[in-house]
């Protein structure tokens, strides 16, 4: 078996493992990931707590498969939004170029100029800690990186001979781009995609660590690790599970970004003519 395909087997077997505990959490919890118990508090793993309880008592193998649904969906959801945003301006900009192009081009050139961590950090700061401000700060960030790959390859592509032919035979500019110009994308914006979902998982992490993502009591990994710091050396298996959990899920997104890269990136394979 080839390394890659190695890789790729054990990457998908790791997402569908942590997707598949988050889906079924509520039918394999062994107790209440909300509910404290003060009289069981920071318990070490045992038979009645596997991965033992955090410092109100709470079950944190419950907490642990609670936790991956938030990192997941609001990764999935940013990603998505980004790639809508960034896939609209990129068509127009590359397509119709103008004074549009230039004004977008010097937006994006602005958005990748400034750490993203300033700018999620910023607007986390000004909207408040909340769920939508953490998607928000995530597609602000992102956006800009999905419409500068669609902008040239669509620049590219709009100069290919099959395109000026298909103009000759009176294709409007709608159907060029829904059903030619897209389509040659896709493969493009599939790599991008998976790439923007790990690295959203980690912007989450980071973000939820200062307080700034998602509030408790939501189970979320990070935030299990960011209330764990001042019991670390005395209970040191309340960071190390829920850090395992965030290294394994962002091991596997890119994992798989880089198998999906190796076979269908437009750089090493040609172009395919619709």
């Amino acid at each position: 078996m080839k390394k890659s395909n190695l890789q790729f087997y054990c990457a998908a077997s790791v997402l569908l493992l942590i997707i598949g505990a988050s889906i079924l959490a509520p039918l394999l919890v062994t107790h209440n990931p909300f509910e404290p118990d003060m009289a069981n508090r920071l318990q070490p793993p045992s038979w009645q707590h596997f991965f033992g309880t955090d410092a109100l008592g709470r079950d944190m193998f419950s907490r642990i498969l609670y936790g991956g649904r938030a990192s997941i969906l609001l990764s999935l959801a940013s990603a998505i939004l980004s790639l809508g945003v960034g896939l609209v301006i990129g068509l127009f900009c590359g397509f119709y170029g103008g004074k549009l192009d230039m004004l977008c081009t010097v937006a994006s050139n602005i958005f990748q100029g400034i750490p993203g961590s300033c700018f999620m950090i910023a607007i986390a700061g000004i909207f408040g800690p909340s769920i939508k401000s953490l998607v928000l700060a995530l597609v602000i960030t992102s956006w800009a990186g999905f419409s500068r790959i669609v902008r040239a390859e669509v620049m590219q592509l709009k100069e290919e001979p099959f395109i000026e032919g298909l103009r000759c035979l009176g294709c409007s500019d709608s159907r060029l781009l829904l059903h030619h110009i897209i389509p040659n994308i896709v493969n493009k914006l599939l790599i991008l995609f998976t790439i923007r979902v790990g690295r959203g998982i980690l912007s989450i992490a980071g973000l939820s660590f200062l307080g700034l993502g998602v509030q408790p009591p939501t189970p979320d990994w990070s935030v299990m690790v960011s209330d764990a710091v001042l019991y670390y050396r005395s209970s040191p298996h309340l960071i190390l599970i829920p850090g395992a959990c965030i290294f394994f899920l962002i091991y596997a997104i890119n994992n798989l970004g880089e198998f999906m890269r190796d076979k269908l990136d437009v750089r090493f394979n040609e172009v395919r003519k619709w």
